[in-house]
């Protein structure tokens, strides 16, 4: 099963994602944690990189997508993907639906997460003190929730218009949260 976990930073992501990477053993293809682990070793796409997301701003598709499909073949081995940060705007997911058609593995569920904008920033300030994650800054959360806003809105009628969008409530334990996502997926 494929599957997109859409919301916005700080919704819960990629807490959600390890979670059913651990108790489904599906690969989490979060394009944030594969963009920064290429930007730590300082390999020439993360120093191309580098600079756009200190600014908050998003990577071009042709860099996303060319990440993604290059763990295809795992995710299909594995028996499905969590698509985590991906896709943010309707050309990728366009681009996504193009390349699991020709797999014959197309995304069958995207789960919204739905949390409260001031509960969002709480989470952020949690996580850049645990995690001393560069991109967690307060202006930098701020361009990367615009971003969100603006650019993946269209996402949702999109994939409501493939009866494949189904919200869940992100705010609560990780346990309650992780307990809602299991329902809707379980859903035939």
């Amino acid at each position: 099963m494929n599957i997109v976990l859409f919301g916005p930073p700080g919704a819960g992501k990629g807490t959600q994602s390890k979670r059913l990477v651990a108790e489904r053993g599906w690969v989490q293809l979060a394009t944030g944690d594969m963009l920064r682990a290429a930007r730590a070793a300082g390999t020439e796409l993360g120093k191309r990189v580098a600079d756009i997301m200190d600014r908050g701003d998003l990577v071009s598709d042709e860099i996303v997508i060319a990440l993604i499909e290059e763990r295809l073949d795992e995710a299909a081995a594995a028996g499905g993907a969590i698509f985590d940060g991906f896709p943010r705007t309707v050309a990728q997911a366009e681009a996504l639906d193009g390349l699991l058609e020709g797999r014959r593995a197309p995304i069958e569920k995207v789960v919204r997460l739905i949390v409260d904008q001031d509960e969002l920033v709480a989470r952020m300030q949690k996580r850049a003190e645990e995690e001393g994650r560069a991109d967690d800054t307060v202006e930098a959360f701020r361009v990367r929730l615009k971003n969100y806003n603006d650019q993946t809105a269209a996402l949702i009628p999109y994939y409501q218009a493939q009866g494949k969008l189904v919200d869940v409530d992100g705010a609560g334990s990780m346990d309650a949260v992780a307990a809602r996502i299991a329902e809707v997926l379980d859903q035939e």
